[in-house]
C-alpha cells in the first residue's frame, strides 16, 4: 500500500499484438499490459491507487488497434468509479471515421479526457491536421474535457511542436503535457522557462513527469518553490504498463516532499481536473 492517497493521471489498458519494432523479431515489450477491467482493478487494488485516468495502450503503428480499446475504458470508468476514461483520438485526416466514433463516446459517463499522440503519424503544425485538431478541442471545450497530449524529443512530439497545440487551445481547453517534455531537450525547455511562461499567461497546462530524467523532477520542484507557481499544474502518473509505478512513486515523492506540492501532485490536482 501507498503511504498517502495517490491518483494516477496516466495509465493503460489493452493488450497489444507482438510487433518486429526496429526490424528485429516480433515481440510484446509492455508485460505488465492488462486485457481485462479485472485485471486493471487488480493492479489498483494492489497499488493501493484511489483514483487512475485510464487510455487506450498504444505503441504499434496501426491506429486501429488504439482506437479499438475506447469501448474498454469507458467500460472500466464505467464499472468502477476510481477509474476515469480517456479516448483515443486522432488528428490525421486518414483517421476521421475512426475519430468521429471516438467522439461519440466522449460524452459517456466516466470520460474525462481526449488522448492525442502524433507517435503514430501526424504533426500538430500540419495543415492537414488542423481541422481535426479544431474538432478534437472543440469537443473537449464543449465536453469539459482535458486533452491529454504526449511529449517526446524530436520529430512531431517534440515540445517544440506539440507546443502549438497550448499556444492555440489552451486558453480554453487544460492540456496535460505527457513526460513532461519526454527528454533532456523537452525538460529543459519547459522547466527553464516554457511552462512557468504559459502558466503566467493564463494558459491551462498541466503535466506529469513519467519517464522523466532523474535532475528534472527535482529541478521542477525547485523552480516552483522559487517562482511561487505552478505548484497545481503537476499530477503523478505512472504509465502503466510501459512506466514503473513503484520507480515513478519514489522519485516525485522524493522531489515533492510532504507539503503542498506533494499532496497536490498525488491527488489534489487531479481530483480538481479528472474528477
Amino acid at each position: 500500500m501507498t503511504p498517502r492517497p495517490v491518483f494516477d493521471a496516466h495509465r493503460h489498458i489493452g493488450v497489444l499484438p507482438a510487433y518486429p519494432f526496429y526490424g528485429g523479431p516480433p515481440v510484446r515489450p509492455d508485460t505488465g499490459a492488462r486485457a481485462t477491467v479485472k485485471e486493471l482493478l487488480a493492479d489498483l487494488d494492489a497499488e493501493g491507487t484511489e483514483r487512475a485516468l485510464v487510455l487506450p495502450n498504444y505503441g504499434v503503428p496501426d491506429p486501429d488497434v488504439a482506437f479499438s480499446f475506447n469501448e474498454l475504458v469507458v467500460e472500466a470508468a464505467q464499472t468502477d468509479d476510481r477509474v476515469r476514461a480517456g479516448l483515443w483520438v486522432s488528428p490525421r485526416p486518414e483517421d476521421e471515421a475512426r475519430t468521429a466514433g471516438a467522439l461519440a463516446l466522449a460524452a459517456e459517463d466516466g470520460v474525462r479526457a481526449l488522448k492525442l499522440s502524433f507517435l503514430l503519424g501526424g504533426r500538430p503544425t500540419d495543415p492537414a491536421c488542423r481541422p481535426q485538431l479544431d474538432l478534437i478541442f472543440r469537443t473537449a471545450e464543449r465536453l469539459g474535457l482535458v486533452v491529454h497530449v504526449h511529449t517526446s524529443p524530436g520529430a512531431a512530439s517534440d515540445i517544440d511542436e506539440v507546443g502549438h497545440l497550448v499556444e492555440w487551445y489552451a486558453d480554453r481547453v487544460p492540456v496535460h503535457l505527457v513526460h513532461f517534455g519526454g527528454g533532456m531537450s523537452g525538460h529543459i525547455k519547459l522547466a527553464g522557462s516554457r511552462f512557468f511562461d504559459w502558466t503566467a499567461a493564463g494558459k491551462r497546462v498541466y503535466t506529469d513527469l513519467s519517464w522523466a530524467i532523474g535532475f528534472a523532477p527535482r529541478w521542477l520542484a525547485r523552480e516552483i518553490e522559487q517562482r511561487g507557481a505552478g505548484h497545481d499544474r503537476v499530477l503523478f502518473a505512472s504509465d502503466q504498463p510501459w512506466g514503473d509505478f513503484e520507480g515513478e512513486l519514489a522519485r516525485l515523492s522524493s522531489a515533492t516532499g510532504d507539503g503542498e506540492l506533494g499532496e497536490l501532485a498525488f491527488h489534489g490536482t487531479f481530483a480538481r481536473l479528472y474528477d
